[in-house]
């Protein structure tokens, strides 16, 4: 399936379920000062969760734009190296507010992933909170119940308040979380090594595909939780993740996600992916900032010196280091990936087409600004040196 496929089948299959879909929220958040960025998809629906407004529908889905690189969130740092984290991805979603709860969301899950995309019950395990005595949570155990109706018992694993209860900051909506997880490694490697001991272990083909958070609580700004006036559904399903999965691929970047992204960059720096690890991280490491920067621009935020502008400035300024140290790209050339981009996107996310023009611009503009920073710091270097 393409990339374009999944995100129709998954959004489809939840209006089936009498879900309404519905937009993106904003990446950028400038009405929230707990948070710079939508960092999960539950951001749009905090007050719902809080009781403090009342949603016209009471089940939504959608794909959200998700920018990670601050706070409690932060992936920065991994992206490139590894194949599988991103600054910004696609996070697909289905909300209950106050409607089904913990049965209908475990069975929903393992439908679509199991029956409509075909994914082998056999590579994939699920997790369930196992409690927190210093917290004072319980284990548990009415998840457990509904996955053992489903899943064999061996696949049901425990997992602790970092990976089983779920935050989106250190204040908010909270709750115990089921994380499903897919091994996909070779016939032989399972032979050797368990899988189940390689989940939550940052094994990049024993992965985490989707996470069905049990809102329940709201984290007080003291540490305290209290009780939700109802409870809730907020899952989190990995666009980019999934369509590595579903196209048979062991990388996210080997997704047709990222393949038109990364041809136009072979083409733009005469570098080709797949021939040395160095040069992969930082096409990697382009191709990645590039969706970043774009939607950040797109959504209002340009690169600037403070805040919210600065975590795009420094996205896209280690985008540039790469091209600059690893690529031999003297001359500004991210800004013309800008084309690529919003023609694989622009059906899902109009606002691409919108500020195009915007990002080219801002983008070729920075780029010029910081490699001549570059080229002037690396001559003082050589001199003192």
């Amino acid at each position: 399936m393409k990339s374009s496929e999944i995100r129709k089948e998954f959004l489809n299959f939840f209006a089936d379920k009498k879900h309404s879909v519905v937009k993106s929220a904003p990446m950028v958040i400038k009405n929230d000062p707990t948070l710079m960025f939508t960092n999960a998809g539950m951001n749009q629906f905090k007050e719902y969760f809080l009781g403090n407004s009342k949603p016209v529908n009471e089940r939504v889905c959608n794909t959200q734009k998700c920018l990670r690189v601050s706070g409690k969130h932060n992936d920065l740092e991994e992206v490139g190296i590894d194949t599988y984290h991103h600054t910004f991805f696609e996070m697909l979603g289905n909300w209950s507010f106050g409607d089904y709860f913990k049965e209908e969301a475990i069975n929903w899950a393992w439908e679509l992933l199991t029956v409509n995309f075909k994914i082998p019950v056999e590579n994939l395990y699920v997790t369930i909170f196992e409690g927190s005595k210093e917290g004072g949570l319980d284990k548990d155990l009415e998840a457990y119940n509904f996955w053992n109706k489903i899943v064999p018992n061996e696949r049901i694993l425990l997992g602790n308040k970092n990976d089983n209860f779920w935050e989106m900051g250190n204040q908010g909506p909270c709750g115990p979380c089921s994380e499903i997880h897919i091994d996909l490694r070779s016939e032989n490697d399972k032979k050797k090594v368990a899988g189940s001991s390689l989940v939550n272990k940052d094994n990049s083909e024993v992965i985490e595909l989707w996470n069905l958070v049990f809102i329940e609580f709201n984290r007080k700004a003291d540490g305290s939780l209290e009780k939700l006036p109802a409870k809730h559904i907020d899952t989190g399903l990995g666009f980019e993740r999934l369509c590595m999965v579903l196209q048979n691929k062991k990388s996210n970047y080997d997704s047709d996600v990222f393949t038109p992204l990364i041809r136009e960059i072979e083409l733009l720096t005469n570098f080709h992916y797949g021939k040395e690890e160095v040069i992969d991280r930082a096409i990697r490491v382009v191709s990645d900032h590039i969706r970043a920067v774009y939607f950040a621009i797109a959504d209002g935020q340009l690169p600037s010196n403070n805040g919210s502008g600065y975590v795009i400035r420094r996205i896209l300024r280690r985008a540039i280091r790469y091209g600059f140290t690893f690529l031999n790209q003297k001359e500004p050339f991210i800004y013309k990936l800008v084309s690529t981009l919003e023609n694989q996107l622009e059906s899902v996310f109009s606002e691409l087409s919108r500020e195009k023009n915007l990002a080219f611009n801002v983008i070729r503009e920075e780029e010029k600004s910081f490699l001549k920073t570059l080229d002037q710091g690396l001559t003082l270097l050589d001199n003192i040196i």
